[in-house]
């Protein structure tokens, strides 16, 4: 990955639906060659995926969980990922193991769903931070 690559990525992380022709003029280069790069990206598996942000109103928050030291982390963020409503789940370093993004229609959506963590038997504890803005870096 050159500069080129991560200037595009910059632009997309703001905006993934932005047309390759104003990339391309924001980057100094065609709009075939930001189209051939974005196909690499995503070959690659660099681009995951497109998604979108939303300001819904809901209850945003982020669930910390911790895991006993015997428990394969991957298989339960996997399961976790399944889950409405998770936005994202991260397998971090730390106090905690996987943390999930949550985005709940209100504060009871918000327990129950931590009420079900809590209830897996891998689960040792739970810590949530509500989130109270956010902005795009």
């Amino acid at each position: 990955m050159d500069d080129l690559d991560r200037q595009i990525l910059d632009i997309l992380r703001r905006d993934a639906r932005t047309p390759y022709t104003e990339i391309a003029d924001r980057v100094g280069t065609s709009e075939g060659t930001v189209r051939n790069r974005v196909d690499q990206l995503n070959e690659k598996g660099i681009i995951e995926r497109f998604t979108i942000s939303t300001r819904t109103g809901n209850v945003k928050a982020m669930v910390e969980i911790s895991v006993d030291v015997n428990v394969q982390t991957e298989g339960l963020t996997e399961q976790l990922a399944e889950w409405n409503p998770v936005d994202f789940v991260w397998q971090v370093s730390g106090e905690e193991d996987i943390v999930l993004v949550v985005d709940a229609a209100d504060t009871s959506s918000l327990n129950d769903l931590i009420t079900r963590v809590r209830e897996l038997t891998e689960v040792e504890s739970t810590k949530t931070r509500l989130i109270l803005d956010e902005w795009l870096g």
